[in-house]
């Protein structure tokens, strides 16, 4: 059980946390939805801590049961608080973080679903402005506060403990199951900041890339060996086909085995010679195998500078892309979206031209492949060098039209607002009806996030095109809408409404003194 104090300053940082959130809900007018389920999650761990002494909110005792030793991967799913399980797993989250949306997720669910190429966050569906992850420090206490109070131990003395031929729990006596010691990254991770906070040395934490190769068997080593050799060996077609196969399905399925890839200087070389083989160069089968093998090891974040720096991958990448079938095609958009994460891979993916045909599969792929191929132009366009690519690559036109269709809305106007600070873009939106395509956005839009990219284009157009300027004017005069985001808009919609409610009422000011 926690000492009286400890719990008592957990309840008094929750109090201080649910009073922040409080107030940041009744003083902002356009508070995210993040910050209500925040707050809920807050005032739900507050219960949590404030009951969990002897007895339960009416004073019931608790279960003996209640109090017997488990670790964290083992424990009873049932006993574990709502609000400390990560929503995507419904486990107990090791290390929460914050998405851009304001939901709290355990960092290596969240981390998956994005590398996955999703844009958008699980629960509330909103796009995602970025995808930074932010520690969030309170949720991860109270875990470890809750864990503390469940009993874990240190490996050292527990593994004396068993070494010395005992088989029951320390504490609650009870006769062990078995011995199996399961790691407690958590309580590692809350033990390590603590040390940081008081200038105590501790062995560095391992991070996911180095836990990934902490599951590597020598059984897969060999079983890669094996594929490899069959991969290279001229003998049977059918067996190399049947070996790149397996080693898709491996490395989809085992993160090891994509850690493990990555730790074989020859491998991914090896696996792009294949689609090159005089038997294999005309199969379809192959070279979609070979894609979604290299998106499956892109996956790992140490993976994508080592793909990236190979010569060969990004241009087959890019060949795929652009003479492959739908599933291939939507898959090396996936490849090049995850690769895209380092900044020094937008560049090279940039430079070898993969822009035009990405806008290709924009503009006539499946539903799916539109909006992997939106992902990654979205990605690209993150570096300032390739914004330029895209609109030369005619990738407004695109845009447009997909808002206009009323498909991949979302994507299409998060691009659109990337690009505004590009003026050869924002000329072109102007000049090929975009203003009225917009403005029908912020009218009858539902999404705050539409509402405020659309209003962000729209606020740079008015900032060089007086005819423009007048034709939001105008509609400003006959609906009020760009008023009513002032009012209503999320922070930054509301920012450049003003800016052009404030630019047009400067401008008649000035027409009607002359």
């Amino acid at each position: 059980m926690a000492k009286p104090g400890v719990s008592a300053a957990a309840a008094g940082e929750l109090k201080n946390e649910l009073q922040r959130l409080v107030r940041e809900i009744a003083e902002e007018d356009d508070g995210q939805i993040g910050t209500y389920e925040e707050a809920a999650r807050v005032l739900a761990a507050l219960k949590q801590v404030t009951f969990a002494g002897s007895g339960g909110p009416n004073g019931t005792p608790r279960s003996p049961l209640a109090n017997r030793t488990r670790t964290d991967e083992r424990m009873d799913s049932a006993s574990v608080p709502e609000h400390f399980r990560c929503p995507i797993s419904s486990e107990l989250m090791k290390d929460p973080v914050v998405l851009a949306s304001g939901q709290t997720y355990d960092r290596r669910f969240i981390q998956e679903w994005l590398n996955s190429g999703n844009r958008t966050c699980p629960q509330s569906h909103q796009i995602l402005p970025n995808t930074i992850l932010t520690p969030n420090h309170l949720v991860r206490r109270m875990i470890s506060q809750w864990c503390i109070e469940h009993d874990t131990y240190d490996r050292r003395f527990i593994q004396e403990w068993l070494n010395s031929g005992n088989r029951t729990c320390p504490q609650s006596h009870q006769i062990l199951p078995n011995t199996i010691l399961t790691p407690n990254h958590l309580v590692r991770r809350m033990i390590s900041q603590w040390c940081i906070e008081h200038d105590v040395s501790l062995p560095p934490l391992d991070n996911e890339q180095d836990e990934d190769k902490g599951l590597i068997t020598v059984k897969e080593k060999n079983v890669l060996d094996g594929l490899l050799q069959k991969i290279c060996s001229p003998s049977s077609v059918t067996e190399q086909k049947r070996a790149l196969s397996e080693l898709r399905l491996l490395t989809k399925c085992k993160r090891s085995f994509r850690a493990l890839i990555g730790e074989n200087d020859d491998a991914i070389s090896q696996l792009l010679a294949v689609p090159s083989i005089p038997e294999l160069s005309a199969d379809p089968k192959v070279q979609e195998d070979t894609v979604t093998t290299i998106l499956n090891i892109s996956i790992n974040e140490t993976n994508k500078k080592i793909v990236g720096d190979n010569p060969q991958a990004i241009p087959f990448l890019i060949d795929a892309l652009k003479a492959g079938r739908i599933e291939t095609c939507s898959n090396s958009a996936a490849a090049l979206f995850s690769l895209s994460a380092l900044d020094s891979n937008k560049l090279k993916i940039g430079e070898l031209g993969a822009m035009k045909p990405l806008i290709e599969l924009l503009e006539q792929g499946s539903s799916s492949a539109k909006k992997d191929a939106g992902s990654a132009i979205f990605s690209l366009c993150l570096a300032h060098e390739n914004r330029a690519r895209a609109v030369s690559g005619g990738v407004l036109g695109v845009l447009l039209k997909a808002i206009t269709d009323r498909s991949l809305v979302n994507e299409s106007l998060a691009i659109l607002a990337l690009l505004s600070s590009n003026q050869e873009a924002i000329e072109e939106i102007a000049e090929t009806g975009g203003v009225p395509c917009l403005l029908s956005i912020v009218r009858e839009s539902s999404c705050a996030r539409n509402k405020e990219n659309a209003v962000a284009v729209l606020y740079s157009i008015c900032m060089y095109d007086r005819k423009r300027l007048r034709e939001v004017g105008e509609e400003e005069d006959s609906n009020g809408i760009i008023s009513q985001l002032v009012q209503n808009g999320t922070s930054r919609a509301r920012r450049k409404a003003a800016g052009i409610l404030d630019k047009w009422k400067r401008t008649l000011r000035l027409h009607y003194s002359c």
